[in-house]
């Protein structure tokens, strides 16, 4: 199977030429057909879905074998894995996920090259030399596969539960440690499968550090391997009990595709636990009291999107007829033995032309302190962060850098917060705000990169989609770049489950900003840009919306004249994999180049998947008519089209996915070198690694290589290194 000469870059060389001519393997076609609603389906390659077959295994390892033959003949691939390898070990210690218990500031602390973040302890933010490790993921695996998922120290700081998991399977076992010494308590206090994939985990400790609440997956035996991954349920843990011993407290209730997450108000009074429908952006709360009697707050119709503790109350962000959010206080009384009922709750933050950020496994939206409330916005992606007192009035805005994030807030003490923030151009740098100055200082908790963004600029602009709707777009570009249509450009995107795609910094991007070129990140419908009804407009039977979104982007960035055809590519993973493949299968003359990862193009079997069932909610399912009929319409495997010339492809995935089985990736790769037998369609797997989450450093960086090494000889760049 050829690759027509013509479909080869001017860059490439001689050697990668005749390897690419060499052609994938061949794939068995073997076909299979459904019916859905009176419509039949043939499906050729129904037999990679099974990766226990040894010959579905012999084929990916075919398919990787090709892909190494070419990918490692690129041009400049030492020049760009030295230069990769000096962005991403070349910058300073990165603290992230802080949390302060018991006078105690806990962070995970990232310090390439070592592979994996450590678990650390701090005196004070303004002195990273007094880091402590107390649990270092690289001393106990030094193959760099051991990840930490999560912690959570107990409320005087002294023990500290950490979730791990290995191989990027996010099978979180969770271990308890004395924050003192570093000693792991052991025994009966290691609980196993209370953490996964897409569902993650959560644990809340007593106020008595004696014990804590943790989401539980079911045990084998307890449920058909099917079921695996679903029905999580809250068990409390007594320390030195043996885990099977366990007392379940909540869950048996709970939606089969339920995602938990568990906290404790500050006194030990009340025990929350929110609950979301699968990936689809509908929750509900329910609430224990002193008494221990349980009060269902709100139901999944309520639109209640976000629940957190304060002094003396709940705080709400409600999108019930205020779909941008607006924030409800729910009083606590400790002698309410009926619990509280939500119609109690009182409105005291109205809708604004923001959008509150909510994160369920973060409660990002909104936190409360001694006599304070930060609201966090979102305002078209990037960040706006407002303070409030506890009765809603507004006490101001917190200064941000322009085109920033607003990654963490963490509590200090009295009204004081740390914060977290980034941009596109500018590292990772923790902030101390003042409430009584209302100033805002960097601590000496921030990055230094040697990725240099000085000679560069954001600028912001809007495409017009194809039914009329602004689309905003970051341009992240050299301030002398030229609209002459020559610029090799990346966009990425991604639009779905409400996720906005704020600034984020990314040495990697400057690898190809440094070889002059452009990367825009497009801010499509399905996410939370403009808030909940900027998500709906993206989910469900409105999923068009989204491919019509980024295909209005990318023609927006070749008719302003940043680049052209034959210089864009198309970049995005998981849910942006979905949007990369039905971008190109419906436009495949848009571009020259597209890299997805872990991506999900089968959209008539995802739900079958062991974790498809959790996008039900966001996609959608084959059981409902109109719903079959919207995924039909786009689902990227069955709109690949025979004799089509499609824009040379490279796949990533990861054989220990737990969010997408990468069956997809097999069976969109396998389709699309039968259709176009002549085009460029590569498959990469990694034997150790997932999703993504949790991959170790080496991973990460061999990815990039592919990847940017794939990019810069489809793009016609020819790679300068950098002194």
């Amino acid at each position: 199977m050829p690759i027509r000469a013509a479909r080869l870059p001017l860059t490439a060389t001689l050697a990668a030429a005749s390897l690419a001519l060499a052609g994938p393997p061949a794939t068995t076609r073997q076909p299979t057909t459904d019916t859905y609603h009176g419509v039949s389906f043939t499906d050729d390659y129904r037999w990679l879905e099974t990766w226990d077959d040894p010959s579905v295994k012999a084929w990916s390892e075919a398919q990787n074998t090709h892909a190494r033959t070419v990918l490692d003949a690129l041009p400049a691939v030492a020049d760009i894995r030295a230069r990769l390898t000096t962005l991403e070990t070349g910058a300073s210690a990165d603290f992230f996920h802080l949390d302060e218990e018991g006078g105690t500031l806990f962070a995970l602390k990232n310090e390439p090259p070592k592979q994996q973040p450590m678990l650390v302890a701090l005196k004070t933010p303004d002195d990273p030399a007094s880091a402590r490790v107390i649990v270092d993921p690289n001393t106990i695996d030094t193959t760099g596969g051991t990840t930490i998922d999560w912690f959570i120290p107990s409320k005087d700081g002294k023990l500290i539960a950490v979730s791990m998991s290995s191989g990027g399977d996010e099978s979180g076992t969770v271990h308890v440690y004395d924050a003192a010494t570093g000693k792991e308590l052991g025994g009966n206090d290691i609980i196993p499968r209370a953490h996964g994939g897409t569902a993650g985990g959560s644990l809340a400790w007593d106020h008595d550090g004696k014990g804590f609440f943790y989401t539980r997956y079911p045990r084998a035996g307890e449920r058909p391997e099917t079921d695996m991954n679903f029905y999580v349920q809250v068990y409390h843990h007594a320390l030195g009990r043996p885990t099977d011993q366990d007392e379940y407290i909540i869950g048996k209730e709970f939606v089969r595709i339920a995602e938990v997450v568990i906290e404790t108000s500050e006194d030990g009074k009340w025990l929350l636990v929110s609950v979301q429908n699968g990936d689809g952006g509908e929750f509900e709360h329910h609430l224990r009291g002193p008494d221990k009697t349980w009060t269902k707050l709100t139901s999944f119709k309520d639109k209640i999107v976000e629940a957190n503790f304060g002094p003396g109350a709940l705080f709400l962000v409600s999108r019930s007829s205020a779909p941008r959010g607006k924030v409800l206080r729910l009083p606590l009384a400790s002698d309410d033995k009926s619990g509280p009922a939500i119609s109690a709750a009182k409105e005291i933050i109205p809708q604004s032309e923001g959008s509150i950020a909510t994160d369920f496994f973060n409660n990002a939206g909104i936190h409360a302190t001694d006599s304070r409330l930060f609201v966090l916005y979102q305002a078209g992606g990037p960040n706006e962060l407002k303070v409030f007192d506890l009765a809603g009035k507004p006490s101001g805005d917190v200064s941000l850098p322009p085109v920033s994030a607003v990654n963490e807030l963490v509590h200090t003490h009295g009204d004081n917060v740390l914060i977290a923030s980034e941009s596109f151009i500018t590292p990772p740098a923790w902030y101390s705000y003042d409430a009584g100055t209302r100033t805002v200082e960097r601590t000496g908790l921030f990055q230094t990169s040697p990725a240099d963004f000085s000679d560069c600029e954001v600028v912001r602009e809007f495409a017009t989609s194809k039914d009329g709707t602004k689309v905003p777009i970051s341009i992240i570009k050299p301030k002398a770049v030229k609209l002459n249509s020559a610029n090799p450009t990346v966009l990425w995107g991604y639009g779905g489950y409400g996720v906005s795609e704020a600034p984020s910094f990314s040495p990697r991007r400057a690898l190809f900003i440094e070889q002059g070129g452009v990367f825009a990140i497009a801010n499509i419908r399905g996410g939370g840009e403009y808030g909940e009804e900027w998500h709906r407009a993206g989910n469900l039977t409105n999923k068009q919306n989204v491919f019509d979104d980024f295909y209005a982007c990318a023609k927006h960035l070749i008719d302003r004249g940043y680049t052209s055809k034959d210089k864009l590519a198309l970049m995005g993973g998981s849910n942006g994999g979905l949007l990369m493949g039905a971008t190109f299968t419906q436009h495949p003359d848009l571009c020259k180049a597209v890299v997805s990862s872990v991506g999900i193009y089968d959209m008539l079997r995802v739900e079958l998947s062991p974790n498809g069932a959790f996008n039900v909610t966001e996609f959608g399912t084959v059981k409902d008519p109109e719903q079959f009929k919207a995924l039909a319409a786009y689902s990227p495997y069955h709109h690949v089209k025979d004799g089509a010339d499609y824009p040379a492809i490279l796949m990533l995935t990861g054989a220990n996915d737990p969010r997408v089985d990468p069956m997809h990736s097999r069976k969109m790769i396998a389709r699309l070198q039968a259709a176009d037998p002549q085009g460029l369609f590569l498959l990469r797997t990694s034997a150790n690694s997932g999703h993504g989450v949790g991959s170790s450093l080496s991973e990460r960086i061999e990815q990039s290589v592919d990847i940017y090494a794939f990019l810069f000889n489809e793009l016609g760049v020819s790679y300068k290194p950098v002194k």
